[in-house]
């Protein structure tokens, strides 16, 4: 059986067989360490900027700094993974970053200057994802891609259920500033790996076909974009991936929910670390499936994702409600196959355009969503507030849910195709 568009894969792969590509341990160790140099950045400039302003708002701020440029440089610089050979993309980009990091360190730099360094940080990351998530289906095909990006994933869900201790015990360990280079050293790290871990391979560009005109990097951009408009089965994955502004609602409501239920800080805890508990157990599940079933399954699956939010409205307590919200991390373990398949389905050349459209799509869902969420929090309560996003999400993903079903009808045919 041909699975589609997971890549007419007739068996599931097994892990032992991802691990196995040289290429990919080395992208995935490279992953590891910009997760881990995130969390130390971004503990090590809270830390910072509240050590000098003694200001909640504008550690807020800074932190938030760590998140929103993405939406900016997201579809701005996505495209440079495209024209560029992504191997010399992802090492100067690393490269740029140690060096933002380490200037970052330096104490006599007025706050002004580091948030500067902030932003541009922020947008180096941009292309640098962009290409890492480009070489993947090259480095991975078939099924083998759908497990590898499972496992990086399932390392950014551990990096959230894990919290920011570890980056916390590190700034007390060596002060803000040895954070910060420690968090530089990983981006030299990964440098290093993909320098000698990642074949060097020509621009994706360069495989046009010669009667094919060559644009600009703002045309390219827009074709991107337009690509994924103008495509049923792509328009259909970015919907379902943008189902997750509805319940990613819990992390930003999380401490007046706990608050509300009658917990404290520790009850907020626990509950930020139940989705993304449920998230990289979902994962692992979802990777046992055969390939079809995932792909049948991603409505569902976003639907059974915002079906528990509507049970806060009945305040169960924290025990219940662990369970409801890790229930729902387990159903958003869809994005997995979503993401894949939207990357397989995207021409090799506009990979990182697409890559760059649809991750800012999801972001500014999520941002929109926390928003609006909050928004009715403070006019009613968390609990309320959780329950109507909830039945939001799901009349979203039944929509979602359907555009895919009907999508999908008219994408197998051209995968067989293609596979055989």
């Amino acid at each position: 059986m041909v699975s589609g568009m997971v890549g007419g894969v007739v068996e599931r792969a097994r892990w032992r067989d991802v691990f196995g590509h040289a290429e990919f341990r080395a992208l995935f160790l490279a992953g590891v360490l910009s997760v881990v140099g995130d969390q130390l950045a971004r503990v090590a400039l809270s830390v910072l900027v509240f050590e000098r302003t003694e200001s909640a708002g504008l550690t807020a701020l800074t932190y938030a700094l760590t998140y929103i440029p993405d939406l900016v440089f997201g579809p701005l610089l996505a495209g440079v993974a495209d024209r560029y050979p992504r191997r010399r993309v992802m090492i100067i980009t690393d490269l740029a970053r140690a060096v933002l990091v380490a200037a970052m360190a330096i104490d006599m730099l007025p706050l002004l200057v580091v948030i500067l360094l902030l932003v541009a940080l922020q947008g180096f990351g941009s292309p640098f994802n962009a290409a890492r998530a480009a070489t993947l289906p090259v480095v991975l095909p078939g099924d083998h891609y759908v497990l590898g990006k499972a496992a990086n994933d399932m390392v950014v869900q551990f990096s959230q259920v894990l919290g920011f201790g570890t980056g916390g015990l590190a700034v007390v360990a060596v002060g803000t500033s040895g954070g910060l280079l420690l968090d530089s050293a990983t981006f030299l790290l990964s440098a290093a790996l993909i320098a000698f871990g990642v074949k060097s391979r020509p621009a994706p560009a360069a495989a046009r076909q010669d009667d094919e005109p060559k644009r600009t990097y703002f045309k390219d951009m827009a074709a991107g974009a337009s690509l994924v408009a103008r495509t049923p089965s792509l328009r259909a994955l970015v919907a379902l991936a943008m189902v997750a502004g509805f319940y990613v609602t819990v992390e930003g409501l999380a401490v007046p929910y706990a608050n509300e239920i009658g917990g404290g800080p520790e009850a907020a805890g626990l509950l930020l670390a139940a989705s993304p508990a449920g998230a990289v157990a979902g994962m692992w599940l979802i990777t046992l499936w055969p390939p079809e079933r995932r792909m049948r399954l991603l409505g569902p699956l976003a639907v059974a994702a915002c079906v528990p939010l509507v049970f806060c409205a009945f305040r169960p307590g924290l025990v219940p409600t662990l369970v409801l919200w890790a229930l729902s991390g387990m159903a958003s373990a869809y994005h997995l196959p979503t993401s894949a398949a939207f990357v397989q389905a995207v021409p090799d050349h506009q990979r990182g355009q697409a890559f760059g459209v649809a991750s800012t799509a999801l972001k500014g869902s999520q941002g929109l969503g926390i928003l609006l969420a909050g928004l009715i929090a403070d006019r009613s309560s968390p609990s309320l507030a959780l329950a109507v996003v909830g039945a939001a999400g799901i009349l979203a993903a039944l929509v979602a849910g359907t555009a895919w079903t009907r999508a999908r009808q008219g994408w197998e045919g051209p995968a067989k195709t293609v596979t055989e």
